[in-house]
């Protein structure tokens, strides 16, 4: 198992880009805390709309994908290490 988070934070012309951008790595990563498994960051901080694009397949690159064989090695890479326990009380839902 593994949860892959994506998305895109473009810069606009106020600070609150760099409070969104903190908050969403501090979110993913209590995420990975709380189900004690791993949690691909697959989110875009990009200045331009353009930056964006050509990060997510539009013109070769692909961070999606690139996040989705992450996960991918990460799942098995726990499953022959082993899951850690969860440190929430939280139950995980399928």
């Amino acid at each position: 198992d593994a949860i892959i988070c994506l998305g895109a934070v473009i810069r606009g012309e106020t600070p609150h880009f760099e409070y969104i951008s903190a908050e969403v790595s501090r979110g993913i990563a209590r995420v990975s805390y709380d189900y004690g498994m791993p949690v691909i960051f697959g989110v875009l901080t990009t200045d331009t709309d353009e930056q964006a694009d050509a990060r997510s397949g539009v013109g070769g690159i692909n961070r999606g994908y690139d996040a989705g064989l992450a996960a991918i090695e990460m799942a098995n890479l726990m499953k022959r290490l082993g899951s850690p326990p969860r440190h929430s009380s939280r139950k995980r839902s399928r």
